[in-house]
């Protein structure tokens, strides 16, 4: 893990760029023709990082929970158009980065975890795909937790 006083400012910049930047300029792209349709569906993507005292890097913690006011900020702003936006805030997967966790960290997240193990993305998107969906039309403005109940 990166400690805070090493951590240079172009690393700083290059995490933010990657989170939240990121998630501003393809938002700021999709969003105009959701406006003109009066219709549409955001969902973010978080980390239990940016909600939780984790061992992670302070501009990664940072930058998630950016994610989450930038969700619910753009909620509040977008629900007139009938836009609803939410956030998906994953725990520890399997698969992607969960795979170079070390296993001490490792069991000490399935430690804590209600279900007893990391999750799946299959699990997340199916989360994804069911807020981006008609049946979550009364979901706004929400971090929905995908974490095994930590």
């Amino acid at each position: 893990m990166m400690p805070f006083a090493l951590i240079e400012e172009e690393d700083w910049d290059a995490v933010m760029a990657a989170n939240l930047k990121s998630m501003f300029l393809v938002t700021r792209e999709v969003v105009r023709g959701m406006i003109a349709r009066k219709s549409g569906v955001i969902v973010n993507i978080g980390s239990l990082a940016g909600h939780r005292l984790l061992e992670v890097p302070v501009h990664y913690a940072t930058a998630k929970a950016g994610v989450s006011g930038f969700t619910l900020s753009l909620a509040k702003e977008l629900a007139r158009y009938n836009i609803r936006v939410n956030a998906v805030v994953p725990g520890l997967l399997e698969e992607g980065i969960g795979k170079m966790v070390p296993a001490r960290e490792l069991e000490e997240y399935v430690r804590y975890c209600s279900a007893g193990r990391p999750g799946r993305t299959n699990e997340v998107a199916e989360v994804v795909a069911f807020l981006a969906s008609d049946r979550a039309s009364y979901i706004n403005a929400q971090n929905i937790f995908v974490d095994g109940g930590v």
